[in-house]
């Protein structure tokens, strides 16, 4: 009989030949992703990188369901995501997702710490220890206060300490530390690298090349295709493939 822990587990999210385009009033639709194929393992963190206008945070929204794609196929654990209704979308998005975008979502009239609590209020589940979660992130004792009453980059926190302390199976970040400063910004990266074990993941696309290098794989995008993977990349590695050279690791 196989050992079970020598059975590799089955990827968390698998993409083949994504297509999207957008209508435009009086012209030909413009295409944004041509034929994008992606695989996301489980316990693994995928940075997308590419020049503005390369699709990355298109191809992000259409693996989260946010999107829908004009064709190909998205699984996510053996749920195709691309043949879901509305509703079911819906449902999966708040059961199984998380996300983290440059806006914060958060509801002005909940205190932080109410925002923390509501994604497993919205699943009918226990509440998480939002103190703890708050503190994760660096925000100790802000539990009380209203967005309002925070900067950006605390309500910024406040939406990843929701998100993580959901344990979502995957979490889609849009540049997750985009308002924050540096050593905060480090700090975040390391919770979502953390979240990335298991039977959980987490996806992100980010302008920033060192926290792409954080990833365990990095897709890098042009014209709306993947033209290299790098496993394990350096910053530089990933400079030199968005500059269309072919460094050591990059899968053309």
């Amino acid at each position: 009989m196989t050992d079970p822990a020598l059975v590799p587990m089955a990827p968390m999210l698998i993409a083949r030949g994504v297509e999207k385009s957008y209508p435009v009033r009086r012209a030909s639709p413009v295409t944004v992703l041509r034929g994008i194929d992606v695989l996301v393992r489980r316990g693994e963190m995928l940075s997308i990188v590419g020049p503005s206008g390369s699709g990355k945070s298109t191809l992000l929204y259409c693996l989260a369901g946010l999107e829908r794609v004009d064709s190909g196929e998205i699984s996510l654990g053996g749920t195709r995501v691309d043949a879901l209704s509305q509703s079911r979308l819906a449902k999966l998005r708040r059961d199984r997702l998380g996300f983290v975008f440059q806006s914060y979502n958060l509801i002005p009239s909940l205190s932080a710490g109410e925002n923390v609590a509501l994604p497993a209020r919205l699943r009918g589940c226990r509440a998480p220890d939002a103190a703890a979660a708050l503190a994760a992130v660096g925000l100790s004792g802000h539990a009380h206060k209203r967005p309002g009453e925070l900067s950006g980059g605390q309500q910024q926190r406040v939406a990843i300490a929701r998100v993580l302390a959901a344990r979502p199976e995957v979490v889609f970040a849009d540049e997750p530390t985009g308002a924050l400063d540096t050593t905060t910004g480090a700090q975040i990266l390391d919770l979502l690298r953390a979240h990335a074990s298991g039977d959980r993941s987490v996806v992100l696309v980010t302008h920033d090349l060192d926290a792409a290098a954080r990833a365990d794989r990095t897709l890098v995008l042009r014209d709306g295709a993947v033209v290299a993977e790098l496993t394990r990349p350096s910053a530089g590695g990933i400079l030199a493939a968005l500059h269309g050279a072919a460094p050591s690791g990059a899968v053309a």
